[in-house]
């Protein structure tokens, strides 16, 4: 029995209808590196996702491998409850160097782990304060915070959320947002027509929002969404006129991906938690970690007889593997300067991407920022047929091509690892066209 067929024997894979599997196995992969994925056949797809948005260095880098291997020899895991070592405190002080108006790191392991943990701690904290009235979050329209409970009350994407509205808490989500496709977008820096209505959204609320949750500027899972850093300074002026906590979700941003170090840092945001995990590794381990400042570090620090305890916990919560990742991956990114390479690519991918809808004519709506280019597939009415999976059918047949590229319902993306080569990007663009022009023939 080959691999593929012993796997749909035994596995049930993520995201996925496994019924689909019957016409389309899953891959086989046997090693990946760089930019690159190889198959047991040996052919090399790209992986155009950065294998969900979290190789930020490409597969097998020498430094994320050598990192690892030397805490290996130490020892891989120690439970964090009551321990400490040299490398969590060096990188609990290297993420407050990013983020500097917070001052503690709570660690966990993947990034819903952390949502959780800030959203358990904004109603922890209105339970201490006697708020008890403020219980509710505000979210953003679109948006996705992962699959647990409470990530999910907090989401907005029915394919992931509807069927599990009996379980999930209440939330309000927040219309209208101003989307742009650039950062050259006049919409981008002046929202000001957008911004009565949201306003009066976020007034109806004021006195019971505990806290709005969003996905600084960038929306991932919503199809690579973009929206104004302007109305992201409205809202944090909003939420500190209001006492309301702002809960930044960096796990898809941080660190590069929309081509500063934090996506906060288009908006100067100073969120009240921040959270992030997948390429803070370069996604060799999970590791995800919540920032707190010291006021609500404080509200905590009491004597545990008075019940204002904290207790959050995950079994791998600061796993010593994850975090000596973690460290090579900032020390790499900063050495090889990273940024800069990013910023020069910025335009390169979009005038890529450009590429593809001008030789397809099958693309409408580019937008793009630092290592994210996405568009949507114009679909018309004789192909009504695929209409509801005409991305599906553009991910199989550029798997045909040589690129592992899994479109986000019809919406097609690159968000490449941050370190890809201009040659994988143009031989992307080629794949990508070959595959949408194979899917409306």
């Amino acid at each position: 029995m080959d691999l593929s067929n012993r796997d749909l024997n035994s596995i049930w894979h993520p995201l996925a209808q496994m019924k689909d599997y019957e016409s389309f196995p899953p891959l086989p992969i046997t090693r990946a590196q760089g930019a690159y994925i190889e198959l047991e056949d040996g052919r090399q797809l790209i992986d155009a996702n950065a294998s969900w948005w979290c190789k930020t260095l490409g597969h097998g880098h020498p430094n994320i491998q050598t990192a690892i291997k030397r805490q290996l020899h130490a020892f891989e895991h120690v439970i964090l409850a009551h321990t400490t070592n040299h490398l969590i405190v060096d990188f609990a002080e290297r993420l407050k160097q990013l983020f500097p108006h917070l001052s503690k790191v709570i660690f966990a392991s993947d990034g819903s782990c952390a949502v959780e943990a800030a959203i358990k701690m904004s109603v922890h904290s209105r339970l201490i304060n006697g708020e008890k009235q403020r219980n509710k979050f505000m979210a953003l329209e679109n948006a996705y915070h992962g699959e647990t409970m409470g990530c999910l009350s907090v989401s907005d994407i029915d394919i992931y959320h509807s069927r599990y509205v009996s379980m999930l808490t209440q939330h309000y989500t927040l219309k209208g947002i101003p989307y742009v496709t650039s950062t050259q977008d006049p919409l981008w820096f002046d929202c000001s027509e957008h911004w009565p209505a949201i306003e009066a959204q976020l007034n109806a609320h004021a006195d019971e929002l505990t806290a709005i949750i969003l996905e600084p500027i960038l929306q991932a899972a919503a199809g690579m969404l973009i929206y104004s850093q302007d109305f992201l300074r409205r809202l944090q002026t909003w939420a500190q006129a209001h006492e309301v906590h702002i809960i930044a979700d960096e796990i898809a941003t941080t660190p590069l991906r929309t081509g500063l170090m934090t996506a906060s840092e288009h908006a100067q945001l100073h969120a009240d938690f921040v959270c992030v995990g997948k390429g803070i590794t370069a996604g060799s381990l999970p590791l995800s970690a919540l920032l707190v400042s010291e006021k609500m570090y404080d509200l905590f620090y009491d004597d545990y007889e008075n019940g204002n305890n904290f207790l959050h916990s995950h079994t791998f919560s600061g796993n010593a593997l994850a975090i000596a990742a973690a460290i090579a991956c900032l020390q790499t990114l900063e050495t090889h300067n990273i940024h800069k390479q990013v910023l020069g690519n910025e335009n390169y991918l979009f005038e890529q991407m450009l590429a593809v809808k001008n030789a397809t004519g099958r693309l409408h709506n580019l937008r793009h920022i630092g290592a994210v280019v996405a568009a949507d597939l114009i679909l018309y009415e004789h192909d009504l047929p695929l209409r509801a999976r005409a991305g599906y059918q553009v991910y199989k047949n550029a798997v045909a091509y040589g690129a592992l590229l899994r479109p986000i319902a019809n919406t097609i993306y690159w968000c490449l690892p941050l370190t890809t080569q201009r040659r994988t990007i143009e031989q992307l663009r080629d794949i990508t066209i070959k595959a949408i022009k194979k899917t409306f023939t």
